[in-house]
């Protein structure tokens, strides 16, 4: 040891974003529009992808034009639930109307915000990534180590910044350095996503429902859907699917690509800051991706968390976070808990159809900006 003092960590800028997902490119878009100095860092080279049901509900759609990116997809028309007939299976078929699977009944109701879009999460994020580029924000291609909050800033394997926002994920490293996440849960459940070739055969997100699990069939492409499935129990993709015969049938052996998974998908967290650190997105806390309002709700988060540096009072993003995710989080919950006993999933798509009004009143809900 030299016996010198140690130099103090070298100051870097207004705000660091930790992860170069969604939540964290968001971020970064809405401090450059908030005249912050900001960087990221995300050791993820390319477009990163990530197991999600890829369909843009019409409030984060409404937000993404407004910061200036658009990404390509299929147009979205609204939520279409569809349950499987009891008993003994029926041929496989369509029906010529719609493209309902013969056998099955079905629910649906359209978007009265306009359109949604259904967009492959690796297209999504080229396009975020591109918007970030010509806003000039340097991303580091490097991992973050180590996040240490003090009193007038955070340091960050040795460089201080003003403020950090984490948005690195459900599983957030970050969060977990901090001490911020929350008891288990006994609600676990895991998520699985595939993409297939095939011309889409509805404009309408599908959600198909079995006892166990619900699959979510997205348009992404003039000739390519997404299936994400949401279970209680893991298995294989193909596993999963042998619970939907109608759906199966449907995509009737057309090539599917990579599987990807994700999960367990809910998180909690005993706070969304630490001092002048701030947690985004997933990283703030997760309940379950079956009402598919995950990227509204990483831009909702990101625009406040930066509206809270620009104030400088990080307990600002606190205070406003329960109300900014008050709606997804009760209608998830609740509808998670409440699909739980078989009867009452087996009965959801016919209570859809004699209260069609109800139904359309809820996919508004998701519709919405939060």
């Amino acid at each position: 040891m030299s016996g010198r003092p140690e130099s103090p960590p070298r100051t870097a800028g207004d705000l660091l974003v930790v992860g170069g997902g969604p939540a964290g490119l968001a971020t970064a878009l809405y401090a450059v529009r908030a005249g912050l100095d900001v960087t990221v860092r995300e050791p993820r080279a390319g477009d990163i992808d990530k197991a999600c049901g890829e369909g843009l509900m019409p409030g984060a759609l409404a937000r993404l034009l407004d910061l200036g990116v658009d990404p390509p997809g299929h147009d979205l028309e609204g939520i279409r639930y569809v349950a499987a007939p009891r008993g003994r299976r029926r041929s496989p078929g369509t029906a010529a109307e719609d493209g309902i699977p013969v056998g099955t009944s079905s629910a649906q109701a359209r978007f009265r915000a306009g359109p949604g879009r259904g967009v492959r999460r690796t297209t999504l994020h080229a396009a975020l990534r591109e918007a970030v580029a010509a806003a000039g924000v340097v991303v580091e291609p490097v991992a973050v180590r180590e996040v240490r909050p003090e009193a007038d800033g955070v340091v960050v394997d040795g460089r201080r910044f003003g403020h950090v926002v984490a948005a690195d994920g459900l599983h957030s490293p970050v969060r977990r350095g901090l001490g911020l996440d929350g008891p288990p849960t006994r609600l676990r459940r895991w998520g699985l996503r595939r993409h297939f070739a095939v011309t889409p055969w509805t404009s309408f997100v599908e959600v198909h429902w079995a006892p166990q699990a619900e699959a979510y069939v997205t348009p992404v492409g003039p000739h390519e859907v997404g299936v994400a499935v949401l279970s209680r129990t893991r298995r294989s993709f193909d596993g999963q699917l042998a619970d939907f015969p109608a759906l199966r049938d449907r995509l009737g052996g057309a090539p599917g690509g990579d599987v990807r998974g994700a999960g367990v998908l809910r998180q909690r967290t005993r706070a969304r800051t630490a001092g002048r650190v701030l947690l985004v997105g997933d990283a703030a806390g997760y309940v379950d991706a079956l009402t598919g309002e995950g990227i509204a709700l990483a831009l909702t988060s990101a625009q406040a968390a930066v509206a809270a540096v620009v104030a400088g009072d990080p307990q600002r993003y606190e205070r406003a976070w329960p109300a900014l995710t008050r709606r997804y989080r009760w209608l998830t919950i609740g509808l998670v808990q409440a699909t739980r006993p078989a009867p009452v999933r087996a009965s959801l798509v016919p209570l859809a159809q004699r209260l069609p009004s109800a139904f359309g009143a809820a996919v508004d809900a998701l519709a919405r900006p939060a």
